[in-house]
């Protein structure tokens, strides 16, 4: 059912979308990655997954500040690969700090990276989907759409924003054979998160893997960070026709972090 679709992933250079990208290969989903890599780079890895899955693949670095930027990408890509089947909005970018002094600069890229990127992206993509009569759209939110945590205002708006508009494309594509979630994700083993960490270790003088626990166990009861491609797996299912129902939906994968 899904060999031959095409997929695109964005902020797929590195974990989640990578992990990602890589178990949408192995059904047999052509591939439009994008990340922060120089286009040699970008090529290179674009080319690895042609080769390791033969399958078609494009890479683009598109700044997702920019509307323009994202819609000539998305315009090339779909003229080389075709019309996109699967959407995947994963790209984002983190910054803390109490909400008096956040940089506006910082506020500004976190809420057009982590959620007006999702909505050029969703809002390009709607039209080759609604002519197919299918389509899924993921967007990577965080339990952070869910519940808020301090020094984290922008991302939490972004990612509470990214649980809002999964719900309005849901209601509008209902009845259009396309489904729209948002996956909720507690604590992943990524590296969006290491500088935190690392301000816990020299913050508590204790080493990497001790304020890792810290940090995972502060707010999530399961003791562990997920891995990346536990996330692919479950962009799988939401893909497959098990769960042609599901749609409109904040589905946490949180380690019982909102169960409390």
């Amino acid at each position: 059912m899904l060999k031959g679709k095409v997929a695109l992933i964005t902020g797929s250079t590195s974990g989640i979308g990578l992990a990602a990208a890589h178990v949408l290969a192995e059904q047999g989903i052509n591939l439009i990655l994008h990340g922060l890599m120089s286009d040699q780079e970008g090529q290179a890895l674009a080319q690895e997954f042609a080769q390791q899955y033969n399958i078609k693949t494009v890479f683009d670095n598109a700044d997702l500040r920019d509307p323009e930027s994202i819609s000539s990408f998305m315009d090339a890509a779909m003229q080389e690969i075709g019309t996109i089947d699967i959407l995947i909005n994963n790209a984002g970018i983190q910054h803390t700090e109490n909400a008096v002094n956040f940089p506006l600069n910082k506020w500004n890229d976190i809420i057009a990276i982590n959620l007006s990127a999702a909505f050029h992206t969703i809002q390009k993509s709607l039209p080759g989907m609604q002519k197919n009569n299918w389509g899924r759209i993921i967007n990577i939110a965080s339990v952070h759409g869910l519940v808020g945590s301090v020094n984290k205002s922008a991302y939490c708006a972004a990612k509470h924003g990214i649980v809002g508009l999964t719900k309005v494309i849901a209601l509008e594509s209902a009845e259009q054979g396309i489904t729209a979630n948002a996956i909720c994700p507690g604590w992943v083993d990524t590296p969006l998160i290491n500088d935190q960490i690392k301000a816990i270790a020299e913050k508590e003088n204790v080493d990497f893997n001790t304020a890792k626990y810290n940090l995972v166990t502060a707010k999530q009861p399961l003791p562990e960070m997920m891995d990346p491609r536990q996330i692919g797996e479950f962009i799988l299912f939401l893909c497959s026709d098990s769960a042609r129902s599901i749609t409109g939906s904040a589905l946490p994968m949180d380690g019982a972090w909102t169960a409390q």
